[in-house]
């Protein structure tokens, strides 16, 4: 067995920098592992993976309901902002409760619904280029990655003139909670610090909206609530869900997938020259190095997966990157091939719990793609760039993605 799955320190630094090196070997070594020192199983094969993402009979995604069993009611007290709204996100509910909010926002997020966003969304994508094309170096991701999927779902929510440096800042405080940002001894109390200013920022867009109605986001939980579909608390966390959800995980796969076409520079010129494959391309750089390593679940019974009893009560890492570089399931899976197909990766995960955004995620992603293969060639890191990923055992996130790049005439 491989030194590394050895000490089973998810948040080791070789880990965090190259987590697919860890989930290959520890895929061959043993695909349901039982973590010592994360207290609980890791599922890298895909057959596994899917065999429990699917099975929301036997296993829970109530992440809050499992957290507050854990705590000392000193310990909830402490945290309580956390639980007023992360306790109402979909994400993190189990049905029949998650059912009545995914019927209601399914239909918005379908991609034929998605496709009429496309205009704007390029739109965004040209403007956002258009103010660093001319320098000819950017920080992908404060210049480009975050202010597009920003600008997005501010506009969907019905409200584009919200301050988005504030939005930054509360999200990532609320995402050292909700990625596990392990290495950070405050973090719960940032993440209040965070939720709080958010929620104290929004509820009086939410009123507004109350008194006048659009065709918003914001202003269709609304007529689901006064039609008695959903609670006040309902739409609130959804408010925060969407503003927070709607921009991080999106951000993280186009400063991934820029990343990892700069690193296999005939992929970018692929791309470029051949753009009917951005479809294919942005599925293969889903699949290559997504956003999300992991995602939770908790065993609500005793339960086989594969030869493992797990019992009761007992959590699961479900480890999405590891399934995606599954070979059983993908030829080359350590190759980035833009032409790949069949791709049938979870790096949306699966199941009813499957990515309530990934029509939308995939547009904002395809014509982010399409405007930088378009306007640059393929850029460089910026000298003396060393890559610096976020401790964290969910999610695949760079800290900075300095580049120079030129222009194309």
């Amino acid at each position: 067995m491989n030194a590394t799955v050895l000490n089973d320190d998810l948040m080791a630094p070789a880990v965090i920098a190259n987590p697919h090196a860890y989930y290959h070997n520890l895929r061959n070594t043993e695909k349901i592992h039982w973590n010592e020192r994360w207290k609980g199983w890791v599922l890298t094969g895909y057959k596994e993976v899917v065999d429990v993402l699917r099975d929301a009979e036997h296993f829970s995604s109530d992440r809050m309901g499992y957290l507050e069993a854990e705590l000392t009611q000193e310990e909830q007290e402490s945290i309580a902002p956390i639980f007023r709204i992360l306790k109402y996100w979909m994400v993190f509910r189990d049905p029949p409760d998650h059912t009545v909010l995914r019927m209601l926002l399914n239909k918005l997020f379908t991609p034929v619904a998605i496709e009429r966003y496309r205009p704007m969304v390029r739109k965004i994508v040209q403007k956002t280029l258009d103010k660093v094309i001319d320098s000819g170096k950017m920080e992908l991701i404060h210049d480009f990655a975050y202010e597009v999927p920003m600008s997005v779902i501010l506009e969907l929510i019905g409200a584009p003139d919200l301050d988005r440096d504030k939005i930054k800042e509360w999200s990532e405080k609320i995402g050292v909670f909700f990625f596990i940002k392990a290495d950070e001894p405050r973090r719960r109390e940032i993440a209040c610090e965070g939720i709080n200013a958010l929620v104290e920022y929004i509820t009086p867009i939410i009123e507004h909206r109350r008194e006048h109605p659009g065709i918003d986001l914001i202003s269709l939980l609304i007529s689901a609530e006064e039609a008695g579909q959903i609670t006040y608390n309902d739409v609130l966390a959804t408010c925060v869900l969407l503003i927070f959800g709607g921009h991080e995980t999106t951000m993280n796969l186009i400063a991934n997938g820029t990343l990892a076409l700069m690193q296999h520079p005939e992929q970018w010129e692929m791309l470029s020259s051949n753009p009917s494959l951005l479809k294919k391309g942005v599925e293969e750089l889903l699949r290559f190095d997504g956003s999300v390593k992991s995602t939770v679940r908790w065993a609500k019974v005793d339960w086989m997966v594969g030869d493992k009893l797990i019992k009761q009560g007992e959590r699961l890492l479900v480890s999405l990157s590891g399934a995606n570089r599954d070979p059983l399931q993908f030829a080359n899976p350590d190759t980035l091939d833009i032409t790949r197909d069949p791709n049938l990766h979870v790096a949306f995960a699966h199941g009813i719990h499957v990515c309530l955004g990934a029509s939308l995620a995939r547009l904002e992603v395809e014509e982010a793609f399409a405007g930088l293969v378009k306007r640059i060639s393929c850029p460089v890191l910026q000298q003396g760039t060393a890559l610096d990923y976020y401790p964290s055992v969910v999610h695949r996130a760079l800290k900075v993605l300095p580049i120079s790049f030129q222009a194309k005439i």
